[in-house]
């Protein structure tokens, strides 16, 4: 597999590629106007037909999660959709936001009158403002053109669009914290059951899904679902955003079917900088389990990954060369997961924060045998014992970094890391790597 599928990014080499001009030039709201002539259950199906997963980390078929509302509660229903970016090396839905937001408000309008909804939000990082901005002017160009508010279209279907400035937490990023950040509260995860589909946003049936899950709607309405099963793999069917950085040539994203590997994306982004190796990856983030480089050819798809113990989650495609100290890296992560914690579980709060002082020590050359043994069984303790996926996902670089490195964490009983890993200042634009003092 040597192609990408630019579908979402096709159009992101115009200047004016985020107007709703530049979207129509290519078709956009083409498929809310085919949508509207549907039946909402029909569009369910297609959705379901096409095997489109979530694209926000769980990979949960959309269909089935839209196909969960109950049919008799009287109470409204809403759609919420997740832009709360904000975990280490995950970032496809703000470039996709910058760079094409129409894809999203169409996707947003079809999904609603889809699950039949008349109030939809997305809740946007706080932080970024420049993608506020901008996906607000395109749910004004949108509202100007009918193709929000009242009678879009002609059809008697009514929606709004509210974009929301969450307050910067990253533990908002998950389902239902958002729900309750949305609704004035503090961000913190609800405990399920009930889930969002039966009480959701102001307890009523709502559906929490991903920027690029619902971005990714209109195409399988215009095209259908046979067009989208096309592409990725029999399970994990489509296409995605694949976004590389770290220690590679041309990092960015790379928009490609789902099954393709890190070898081939490697071909296509010039490979690891110039002079260095692979030495270890996250094929999802950093709330996932790393891999090496014995894993370069590992399909990216939900089952593959899986399989050989990681997780596909958003697609971060982290790189790091043999010049990086693994032990390093990991006490960055599980530093901001400590910071980031809500605080509302015990292990989660308390385990984050010990495990950052073991690393400390061991990134410092001053740890012992027992500080390897004591962030296992920290990790022992927290996985699966707190009301959202933070805690589980915490422990997933300490536990593979120790499984493929232990003799780095070894080595922490007695030479600092940045002895064994020299700190360098890398100046791409003259390939060049200067060191510096530690």
């Amino acid at each position: 597999m040597t192609t990408l599928t630019p579908v979402l990014s096709r159009n992101w080499d115009r200047p004016d590629s985020f107007t709703l001009a530049a979207y129509r030039d290519n078709g956009g709201y083409e498929a809310l106007r085919k949508a509207l002539t549907m039946e909402p259950d029909s569009i369910v199906d297609l959705v379901k037909a096409s095997g489109l997963r979530g694209r926000g980390g769980a990979g949960f078929p959309t269909g089935m999660k839209w196909g969960f509302l109950p049919k008799d509660n009287p109470k409204p229903r809403y759609l919420v959709v997740n832009a709360d970016e904000s975990e280490p090396g995950t970032c496809k839905d703000m470039p996709l936001l910058l760079a094409n937001p129409h894809a999203l408000v169409e996707g947003i309008a079809i999904a609603s009158y889809a699950i039949n909804s008349h109030h939809a939000f997305v809740y946007v990082r706080g932080e970024v403002l420049h993608v506020i901005r901008r996906l607000r002017h395109a749910v004004a160009e949108a509202y100007e053109a009918g193709l929000l508010g009242k009678d879009i279209l002609g059809s008697g279907f009514d929606l709004d669009v509210i974009v929301h400035a969450g307050a910067g937490a990253y533990i908002c990023g998950e389902e239902t914290a958002l729900l309750d950040s949305l609704e004035g509260y503090r961000g913190q995860p609800r405990l399920k059951p009930p889930f969002p589909a039966v009480a959701g946003l102001y307890a009523s049936p709502t559906v929490v899904n991903n920027v690029e899950s619902i971005a990714s709607v209109p195409g399988i309405v215009a095209n259908g679902a046979d067009w989208f099963t096309s592409m990725g793999t029999e399970k994990s069917a489509g296409f995605g955003f694949f976004s590389l950085s770290g220690h590679v040539e041309r990092p960015g994203q790379y928009e490609a079917p789902l099954g393709v590997t890190l070898r081939e994306l490697l071909d296509m982004a010039g490979g690891v900088r110039d002079g260095h190796r692979l030495k270890f990856w996250t094929p999802g983030g950093s709330s996932t389990p790393i891999f090496t480089e014995e894993h370069l050819d590992t399909p990216l798809d939900f089952e593959a990954v899986g399989a050989a113990g990681s997780m596909l989650g958003t697609r971060a495609l982290q790189i790091f060369d043999e010049t990086t100290s693994v032990v390093r890296v990991v006490r960055g992560w599980i530093e901001f997961y400590a910071h980031e914690s809500c605080g509302k579980c015990t292990p989660c709060r308390e385990g984050n924060f010990w495990m950052v002082q073991v690393l400390r020590r061991i990134e410092a050359g001053k740890g012992t045998q027992e500080d390897i043994d004591t962030l296992l069984d920290i990790c022992d303790n927290l996985l699966g014992r707190s009301f959202c996926a933070l805690g589980d996902g915490a422990t997933s670089s300490v536990t593979s970094a120790i499984k493929y490195f232990r003799e780095e964490f070894i080595a922490g009983t007695h030479t600092p890391a940045w002895e064994l890993f020299p700190y360098q200042r890398t100046t791409r634009w003259a390939n060049e790597s200067v060191e510096e003092d530690a």
